[in-house]
């Protein structure tokens, strides 16, 4: 199963995945491939996997990515290969991915459940930045300004989720991914002998 998770910044998303994760012990975050270089903390494999700028230019000619951007000067990308390596060791995996990547996974029509994760309003999502400290007032506007433009994307999803506070919203996901469990498409997966039924 394939739960694509999306929203502004400062909605909350990071609190939700880590959460959904530590619940669904069957569900592991999409590890993406990207040309920046490693920070200090980070793990090959398991935060991102590193590789050179020519490497990835070259996956994105054999069609090798789910979904890729230009982010900051760098190329990030999900593989399919990857993904689908994952799902057949019996994995669900669980994406962290912006509008761009969204449309191209529905591009070429990856199954999967899209959930937007959004604020009550635009004025709570300025209460909510504000409260982190980190923004000064360019960066705010800019990632406010960003956020509308998201936003405008909300009928490319299957879910819509209202974070009015941390503890509804996580419940609301977790309901979803309950429901995408009893999907027609999931339980065939796990019962094949239901398709053969004369």
């Amino acid at each position: 199963m394939r739960i694509f998770l999306s929203g502004p910044s400062g909605v909350g998303k990071s609190t939700i995945i880590s959460t959904i994760l530590e619940r669904n012990s069957d569900f592991i975050l999409s590890v993406s491939y990207t040309t920046r270089p490693p920070r200090k903390h980070e793990v090959e494999g398991k935060d991102y996997f590193f590789i050179t700028h020519t490497q990835f230019e070259r996956m994105i000619d054999q069609g090798a990515f789910l979904e890729w951007a230009h982010v900051h000067n760098h190329l990030y990308g999900t593989s399919l290969s990857w993904v689908e390596s994952e799902e057949l060791k019996g994995r669900n995996i669980l994406f962290d991915i912006d509008v761009q990547g969204v449309r191209q996974a529905q591009e070429i029509k990856s199954p999967g459940c899209f959930i937007f994760v959004i604020p009550p309003s635009m004025d709570d999502l300025r209460t909510r930045l504000d409260k982190r400290g980190t923004e000064d007032e360019n960066t705010m506007k800019t990632r406010l300004d960003n956020a509308r433009q998201e936003l405008k994307a909300w009928d490319r999803y299957d879910f819509l989720v209202v974070n009015d506070t941390i503890g509804s919203a996580i419940q609301d996901i977790q309901s979803i991914i309950d429901a995408c469990r009893c999907s027609r498409d999931e339980v065939i997966k796990r019962l094949p002998w239901l398709l053969k039924i004369g």
